[in-house]
């Protein structure tokens, strides 16, 4: 069987929920032209990475100012299932694609960094939380939990994936592994060239496709306020890329694409990850359950559950 798959290097208009949005549907719809059944957005595509805030914190203070631009973060997230998530949907319908999009997702007070996925008929199939935000990421995002790590049984194959330093987590990996991801999506805002080695080792380890997505962006897709880039020439650099696209064997289909906003494009044989397994298979053959073992919590852990009272007599 094979799939055509692409991955959208671009920035969104950080901030702006719905010219984030409108960016969207202009990316998507291109790369719906080169024949793709699977599309790929960067990791907090909408409405934003927040790269260089410190949300105005130091060990024991926060600043008005930070509290405000939290505010702002806030409001140009979105809700899953809502209004933005409807507007998702009807883009893969419209282009028939399988659309795996990065957000910002918040619930009540709390904003999480979440993959969406949609299939070819606009329904949300299932997301996924972030587990560990990184370094300074966890002053505005909060922490997954077990129950939002899917992989996806869909007609393309086995979709799922983690978000950028996520997939250094081991145990993580191989949770998606055991699932038997066969497409594995990594969203990420890394844009180092070691970024690279990452993807081609996991793709090498679990013998799937890796379709890894980052942000292209210039100063001109941050507001003219925003902190800390205010006399920034507009064409600066903010992030420059790295996506690319890694079959079962480590061999590199597409990209790593840099210094550039571009869709990448490639045909996945996903016969070729049987013939992967051939000789390595982490969570069959070449596992020593005897020795290792990994145990898994895929239930919810919500801050407060209620149970009903005894009835009344």
């Amino acid at each position: 069987m094979r799939v055509r798959a692409a991955v959208v290097q671009a920035a969104p208009l950080v901030f702006d929920l719905d010219g984030t949005l409108e960016r969207a549907q202009e990316r998507a719809r291109r790369a719906a032209e080169t024949g793709a059944q699977i599309v790929v957005f960067p990791e907090a595509f909408v409405s934003g990475y927040p790269r260089g805030q410190d949300f105005g914190v130091k060990v024991g203070s926060r600043t008005p100012e930070g509290r405000e631009l939290y505010h702002r973060y806030w409001a140009s997230s979105i809700e899953v299932p809502g209004p933005a998530t409807a507007l998702l949907g009807d883009l893969a319908r419209e282009t028939g694609t399988y659309l795996v999009m990065g957000v910002i997702e918040r619930e009540g007070g709390t904003l999480y960094c979440t993959i969406l996925y949609f299939d070819a008929h606009g329904s949300l199939q299932g997301k996924h939380r972030k587990l560990m935000p990184t370094a300074a990421e966890r002053l505005v995002w909060g922490c997954g939990d077990g129950s939002t790590m899917p992989v996806l049984d869909t007609p393309l194959g086995r979709v799922g994936g983690a978000i950028c330093w996520e997939n250094y987590m081991p145990m993580l990996r191989m949770h998606l592994y055991a699932q038997g991801v066969q497409i594995y999506c990594a969203p990420t805002a890394d844009e180092r060239e070691t970024w690279l080695a990452t993807i081609r080792h996991i793709a090498l380890e679990g013998r799937c496709f890796v379709l890894s997505c980052n942000q292209f962006a210039r100063r001109s897709d941050y507001p003219a306020d925003y902190p800390g880039m205010l006399d920034a020439e507009p064409d600066r650099v903010i992030c420059r890329g790295g996506s690319c696209i890694v079959d079962p064997l480590g061999k590199v289909l597409a990209g790593p694409l840099f210094d550039e906003p571009g869709i990448l494009a490639a045909d996945l044989d996903l016969d070729e990850i049987i013939r992967g397994k051939f000789d390595f298979d982490a969570v069959g053959h070449y596992a020593r359950p005897d020795i290792f073992q990994l145990r898994v919590n895929t239930a919810p852990t919500p801050a407060v559950t209620t149970r009903p009272g005894p009835s009344p007599r």
